[in-house]
């Protein structure tokens, strides 16, 4: 499994907490907003710039956002 930055990590799982929240509670401007402010967090992030990552790196880094917010 890869290493990701912890400030990716974090955005990866607030994004996911997010989405759950806005699914919840569809329509909501506030968290719809914040979904699209973390998705350009992510998608944006330095740790991409040097290559733009794989599918398989998009589901390890979605499937550590699930887990930690799983746990808690």
């Amino acid at each position: 499994m890869r290493s990701f930055p912890a400030d990716l990590a974090e955005a990866q799982q607030e994004w996911s907490a997010t989405y759950q929240q806005l699914a919840d509670q569809p329509g909501r401007t506030k968290l719809r907003r914040r979904l699209y402010r973390l998705s350009v967090q992510v998608f944006f992030h330095p740790y991409w710039q040097q290559q733009r990552p794989s599918p398989a790196a998009w589901q390890e880094l979605r499937s550590l956002g699930l887990s930690d917010r799983d746990s808690t």
